[in-house]
């Protein structure tokens, strides 16, 4: 069965920093590509960060592009988002994403709040 669960959401400050992780079971996580996506309300669902199944190469949203970091290990089966100078407008449900070829997984998100 396949799963991707994603932890560290919460509230901060502005200025703050979280560290969100998703750890994969059930496929070969070193095969798949992994991003975090993020949907604020009322928003479509944007790519955040992505990272080749190797870790690389990654890619960035313009708006996080110098305060987030991607990394993945592939001997834990985790992928993770470290988020600095959070702002306001970061506030969101954090998704992961796994994909190789037509197969594609999602997790079921994790809440980031960013507010003083």
């Amino acid at each position: 069965q396949v799963q991707l669960v994603e932890s560290g959401g919460g509230l901060v400050q502005p200025g703050g920093s979280l560290r969100l992780s998703c750890t994969a079971s059930g496929f070969t996580f070193r095969w798949y590509a992994m991003s975090w996506y993020r949907q604020a309300p009322g928003n479509e669902r944007e790519l955040v960060a992505h990272i080749t199944n190797t870790g690389g190469s990654t890619n960035y949203a313009n708006s996080v592009k110098g305060r987030f970091t991607i990394a993945r290990d592939n001997a834990k089966n985790t992928v993770y988002l470290q988020m600095n100078s959070l702002k306001p407008e970061d506030t969101a449900v954090y998704y992961c994403r796994a994909r190789n070829g037509n197969q594609d997984y999602w997790g079921q998100g994790t809440q980031v709040t960013v507010s003083s």
